[in-house]
């Protein structure tokens, strides 16, 4: 919920996992919570089985033919000014296939299969079903997750920014906030106090294991200019009363073996990988993925957005 992971399934003990000490509060509330979310969780995982089957008959694909993968993401949203928003897609081998249009209940095709819609296995019934939950029950749960996490939610943490290259002849600068909350964070280059967008690299905010997150911005640029020009690297974040401002001075090499710390208040430098292995459920924003694999290993990584110039 707005970007912190509160609850997982973990498929291969099919059982729900709490990941923040608020959702522990719940129970209080509601006394069969757990149980009723993990006998859900079984449902979509049987559900998510017989849809994948469903779309590779579909495209007539083998068991034979490699791994493939069918992904799902819906979720609810509640505004400032009370008005509400709903939605649920899926996706096909990393491309989209499908998604459900609340205005009309109804499926809508992504590609130009027209039998998607009848053969895929979800029925317009199940749509007005999706349509009516996400209209209502979601944003009843999400109202009920807010008033447990205000606190939580509400926190401002600022971040702990660096700039560094790999080593002295890298191209690549790279500037990397970490450590803060809520997710919102800005990230410039600047060029002899202009801002810079061309050879600039920004990569995706992504979270950490603490429900904190991190992101990293690289600029490209030769010795030779980097030498010749003044660059910096200015860091905005609702948790500061004023922009971080990383100079040349605070740049660190990282040796070949590993990590240098460097930047405000000298805090050393965080990698996050996270390898997901198992369905990740979100709940206000779900998201789920079903791989049916023969004969190869798959995995799914999460890269880290790491470092900063």
């Amino acid at each position: 919920m707005d970007g912190e992971q509160f609850v997982y399934y973990d498929s291969n003990i099919t059982k729900m996992i709490p990941k923040t000490e608020w959702i522990q509060k719940i129970e209080a509330d509601v006394a069969d919570y757990w149980d009723s979310q993990t006998v859900q969780q079984l449902n979509d995982q049987d559900n998510f089985k017989f849809k994948l089957d469903a779309v590779m008959q579909l495209w007539s694909l083998k068991q034979t033919e490699g791994v493939h993968t069918l992904q799902m993401i819906y979720g609810c949203e509640l505004n400032d000014d009370s008005t509400t928003r709903g939605y649920e897609q899926y996706g096909f081998d990393g491309e989209d296939f499908i998604s459900l249009d609340l205005k009309t209940g109804t499926w809508t095709a992504a590609n130009d299969k027209a039998e998607i819609k009848e053969k895929w296995g979800s029925t317009e019934a199940e749509a007005q079903h999706r349509k009516s939950y996400l209209e209502t029950e979601c944003i009843q749960w999400l109202k009920k997750y807010m008033s447990y996490s205000r606190e939580t939610l509400e926190r401002t943490v600022p971040p702990t920014a660096s700039v560094f290259q790999k080593h002295s002849s890298s191209p690549d600068v790279v500037c990397h906030a970490t450590g803060f909350f809520p997710k919102t964070v800005n990230i410039t280059w600047q060029k002899d106090g202009e801002d810079v967008h061309e050879d600039v690299d920004l990569r995706e905010t992504l979270p950490n294991q603490d429900g904190s997150f991190q992101k990293r911005s690289i600029l490209t640029v030769s010795a030779e200019d980097l030498q010749k020009h003044t660059y910096t690297c200015v860091i905005q974040h609702s948790s500061l009363e004023k922009e971080i401002v990383l100079h040349k001075k605070d740049l660190r090499i990282l040796n070949p073996g590993g990590g240098s710390g460097g930047g405000s208040g000298g805090a050393p430098i965080g990698i996050i990988i996270g390898v997901v292995a198992a369905l990740v459920v979100l709940v206000a924003v779900v998201a789920g993925i079903v791989v049916w694999k023969k004969k190869k290993n798959s995995e799914f990584t999460a890269a880290p957005d790491h470092d900063m110039t």
